[in-house]
């Protein structure tokens, strides 16, 4: 075997150079440019932009999905306060860009928290940081009263937006005083008002008790400020702050809010109440409150027939003792003259010689009686209860049937009473003003996590499938514009033929390979002939012989004109000796 090595290697055949091997990549493409410069010229410019084309799309495709989402770091700037956020970026070493459209700056999404914390502790951006450390600045000399009063407004405006910004539906706000203008002449004073600008957080709202809070906050915060006089607009420019105009819309959403807080309530009870024994989630209780809010002022007066009393009492008594001597005679002038004087001892002369005195004696009296009368004033609170509806289900409870599976049964009549009775007493059931109530056992039926944020709305999803989908967008491309393109340059490697063996292979091989009856003559024949492969098999045993066969027919069909000449030159050199 080795010697036929030997042989093939020392003696190459006298052809021409091999041509370039089509198996390899190196003469894949020595064969692709010789096909390349076969074509014709219009061909050869729609393969390259074919190809070329392809390739510009693969990679514009793997660009944008490989680049890092941007969304806006800060969305309103001034110009100066954009330059200063920008530097301090580049410093950060964060990469940034700038929307030309609304000039907003863009970072990419998941370094947004980290970088708002840095450029916050840097004090940026300035007009979102603007309060009373303002007053700390140094104002320089020569400052006059009317500065100082415009810093300490605006410091002042700055400590309100951020009040207002600390809710939790407000991202932003800016806050506008306009103070009270002081005159001598009160008709010409003008009262102070304030305008708030608030800026929400995406398609959030808010209630009308968060706007009247910032109402009140800001007018308990300026002097002589009403909080008629503050108004509230959102980002939009829609006006949350009510202006008086339409009272009977706003009373009917109090007094829905006012029914949806006693409803609550009344949920609230019968929840705390049943939880404990079936359970948080296996009860279920919905209460409808029909409310009065009819405001009635009653002025009432009654009486009493049965019962009086003395009001007023008067007694007038009048008593006289002899006559009057001034009594008699004709009137005139002398009539009028005062009585003479008396004589000591006359009167009681007379008293002994008159033995009867006449006198007079006279009594009034005059009393008033009052009826009982009661007056009352009576002024009717509005959000009286008239009316109740409950309604509560419990789920059924789990048990276990006679061969050991867990089964759902409904509850039993006595717990069912139990609990409706527990419930009377939780809402303060009243049958005479015509309450209504409903406990019935029911099969719950297991509910989803529906609190759970779905996950194709998470942002490292979003950024997944982009990913993805470039990727799958790209091998598309590749696929289907790249490679064809590519087949047309590089040829495929041909597929492996069997050789056609001329006479003297055909000879050899029939020599070499026999039946297996035959073998063992071939092989006495082969010893006995001066060639190589006698020389092989020599004094061998049968299983190396048979393993040198192998080798020799496999040389044989690999390349079966190297081995006919090499049999040639040893048929050759044995003729000559």
């Amino acid at each position: 075997m080795a010697a036929i090595d030997t042989a093939i290697t020392e003696n190459p055949t006298q052809d021409q150079p091999p041509a370039a091997d089509p198996n390899t990549l190196g003469g894949r493409l020595t064969l692709g440019l010789q096909v390349f410069r076969e074509m014709s010229v219009g061909r050869q410019i729609a393969l390259i932009g074919m190809l070329a084309g392809g390739l510009v799309a693969v990679a514009a495709i793997l660009f944008w999905a490989l680049k890092p989402t941007y969304v806006p770091l800060f969305s309103q700037l001034e110009s100066a306060e954009a330059s200063e956020v920008m530097e301090a970026l580049t410093q950060l070493g964060v990469p940034y860009r700038v929307d030309n459209t609304s000039g907003r700056i863009e970072i990419p999404q998941q370094r947004v928290a980290e970088t708002r914390l840095q450029l916050a502790g840097q004090g940026l951006p300035k007009s979102a940081d603007i309060g009373f450390e303002l007053l700390q600045q140094d104002s320089g000399f020569g400052t006059s009263r009317l500065i100082e009063g415009a810093r300490f407004q605006r410091a002042l405006e700055g400590e309100l937006g951020r009040s207002i910004a600390a809710l939790e539906p407000v991202e932003k706000a800016r806050v506008h005083i306009a103070r009270a203008e002081r005159s001598v002449f009160v008709r010409e004073r003008v009262p102070p008002s304030a305008s708030v600008v608030v800026h929400l957080k995406g398609s959030r709202g808010l209630t009308d008790t968060q706007v009247g809070a910032i109402v009140h906050l800001v007018s308990s915060s300026i002097p002589e400020l009403t909080p008629d006089r503050v108004t509230v607009v959102d980002q939009s420019g829609r006006l949350l702050t009510s202006d008086g105009e339409d009272k009977s819309s706003r009373l009917s959403l109090d007094h829905l809010e006012y029914t949806h807080r006693v409803e609550s309530r009344y949920v609230d009870r019968v929840q705390s109440l049943l939880a404990p024994i079936v359970g948080r989630d296996r009860v279920r209780v919905q209460v409808s409150a029909d409310l009065d809010f009819s405001r009635v002022e009653r002025t009432q007066e009654s009486y009493d027939p049965d019962k009086t009393a003395i009001r007023s009492e008067q007694l007038n008594e009048e008593e006289r003792i002899g006559a009057d001597p001034l009594a008699g005679g004709i009137p005139g002038a002398l009539t009028n003259q005062p009585p003479a004087g008396g004589v000591v001892g006359q009167q009681q002369a007379q008293g002994q010689g008159n033995a009867t005195v006449p006198s007079s004696r006279s009594q009034q009296t005059t009393r008033n009686y009052e009826v009982d009368r009661t007056i009352s004033h009576i002024q009717e609170t509005p959000g009286g209860v008239r009316r109740l509806t409950a309604a509560v289900v419990v789920d059924y409870v789990d048990q276990v049937n006679e061969a050991g599976e867990p089964i759902r049964a409904p509850r039993s009549d006595a717990e069912m009473e139990t609990l409706r009775e527990l419930v009377r007493e939780a809402i303060g059931f009243n049958e005479a003003r015509g309450d209504s109530l409903q406990v019935r056992s029911a099969s719950f039926v297991p509910e989803s996590d529906e609190d759970a944020e779905p996950i194709w709305t998470q942002p490292w999803f979003l950024e997944l499938v982009k990913i993805v989908g470039g990727l799958l967008l790209a091998l598309i491309v590749m696929l289907t514009v790249v490679k064809p393109a590519l087949n047309q340059i590089l040829p495929k490697p041909p597929e492996p033929e069997k050789p056609e063996e001329d006479e003297e292979t055909r000879a050899l091989t029939e020599g070499i390979e026999g039946e297996e009856g035959e073998e063992g003559e071939e092989i006495v024949s082969l010893t006995h002939e001066p060639s190589g492969i006698a020389a092989l098999m020599g004094p061998k045993g049968p299983d190396r012989q048979q393993l040198d066969l192998e080798a020799v027919r496999e040389m044989v069909r690999e390349d079966p004109k190297r081995v006919v000449q090499v049999m040639k030159q040893w048929l050759a050199e044995d003729g000559n000796g």
